[in-house]
């Protein structure tokens, strides 16, 4: 955290200056999202190479009945089987999702704390109870469905409230609104935008690779219909990765997230028009509350759900 010079003392309020338990969260959030990936990726390209030998205009023989080139096709099938068991065993997707349900959960709790909003505004009793209390009933709740509390796992946890965010929370409203509107909602608005310019790029990428695989699948199946060619297998690795790029597209939900983005980006925008002229000290508990709901993972995988 950081102390902007001037007469009210402004304040810099990051990432750094949450609670362990958040840092720790993240962190498995974000190596269990590389490895879900990373595990798709690889099933993926493993199956589209299963179906090359088929497509290859020459065989090797080994002692007249052992294909060497199905090598190539018994090793790639195997390969998903083996990654497909692994990841069952490890569910990275679903650690992936709770941990970071979880550590954006804290991260949401910890800013309104900070700021003022609701429910820990500046008439709650013993705010720093009842935010332990909410805390522990949110993560308790994320424990029902499958989360592992790192708490269990380790002694060293780190107190739920930082200096930092004590510090901030004891500033003049001003100063709060300052820092909240500048690193944590404006901070949003621009990390929407730029994964809104991230999914267009995906999405153009993903759509034109798909539409020449395929158009190059018809032209071969053409070629076969009015026999030009007689080989059929060429289509089929065609056909294979076409099928492929299409899986990964779904999976990363591109364009889905686009209007996602852009309707969660509109919807910050106008919060912060209102926090910079209209808002009062009254109406800012509800106004941080309907801010962190707006930026909540859950917020954003109901609107992606739900566009056409």
């Amino acid at each position: 955290m950081t102390a902007i010079p001037g007469p009210l003392q402004s304040m810099v309020f990051r990432n750094a200056d949450l609670p362990e338990l958040f840092h720790h969260t993240d962190a498995i959030a974000v190596a269990s999202q590389r490895e879900a990936v990373n595990t798709t990726r690889v099933q993926l390209i493993l199956l589209v190479l299963g179906t090359v030998p088929a497509a290859l205009p020459w065989r090797a023989e080994l002692g007249g009945t052992f294909q060497l080139v199905d090598v190539i096709g018994v090793l790639a099938y195997t390969g998903v089987l083996i990654t497909t068991y692994v990841a069952t065993r490890r569910r990275a997707k679903s650690q992936w999702q709770l941990n970071r349900s979880a550590a954006e959960f804290i991260k949401s709790m910890c800013w309104r704390y900070s700021v003022h909003g609701a429910p820990f505004d500046t008439s709650t009793p013993h705010p720093e109870a009842v935010f332990a209390n909410r805390l522990e009933e949110g993560l308790q709740e994320l424990c029902k469905v499958g989360w592992t509390d790192p708490r269990d796992l380790t002694a060293d946890s780190g107190g739920l409230i930082t200096d930092s965010m004590r510090e901030l929370r004891n500033k003049a409203f001003t100063v709060r609104k300052e820092t909240y509107v500048r690193d944590r909602l404006i901070e949003q608005r621009t990390w929407y935008r730029r994964r809104q310019e991230v999914s267009r790029r995906a999405t153009l990428l993903w759509s034109s690779t798909i539409a020449v695989l395929t158009a190059l699948a018809l032209l071969f199946a053409l070629l076969r219909t009015f026999s030009v060619m007689q080989s059929f297998a060429l289509t089929g690795v065609l056909s294979a990765a076409a099928a492929a790029c299409l899986a990964w597209a779904e999976i990363r939900r591109h364009h889905p997230l686009i209007s996602a983005h852009s309707l969660v980006e509109q919807d910050l925008e106008s919060m912060q028009v209102a926090m910079e002229t209209t808002l009062t000290e009254r109406q800012w508990p509800r106004a941080v509350f309907e801010t962190e709901r707006i930026v909540s993972p859950q917020h954003t995988d109901w609107l992606a759900r739900h566009q056409m």
